[in-house]
């Protein structure tokens, strides 16, 4: 399974929100998932099965797939909110 954060420029952002999600993960004991960060422009839908995006960008990101927008990429409560389900429904957890 693979999921990814995406961002506008794909340098600070988007590497944070991988960052906090690999936390999570951990957090969760959900060892088999790889996270990867990517700028809008060069992301494409076979590059994740799920991909996590601010709302500023949800409408750019329609073209990828599965995609979770987050509120608040700051918000780890929000981030740990949407991870935690994603696993549950992809059957990580």
């Amino acid at each position: 399974m693979k999921f990814a954060a995406v961002c506008g420029s794909g340098l600070g952002s988007s590497f944070m929100v991988e960052m906090n999600i690999n936390t999570v993960l951990k957090d969760l004991g959900v060892n088999d998932v790889e996270v990867s960060h990517y700028d809008m422009g060069s992301a494409s839908a076979d590059l994740a099965d799920v991909f996590f995006v601010g709302i500023d960008l949800a409408d750019s990101a329609t073209h990828l797939g599965e995609v979770i927008v987050l509120d608040s990429i700051i918000d780890m409560d929000e981030l740990k909110e949407k991870v935690q389900a994603v696993c549950v429904e992809k059957g990580l957890l």
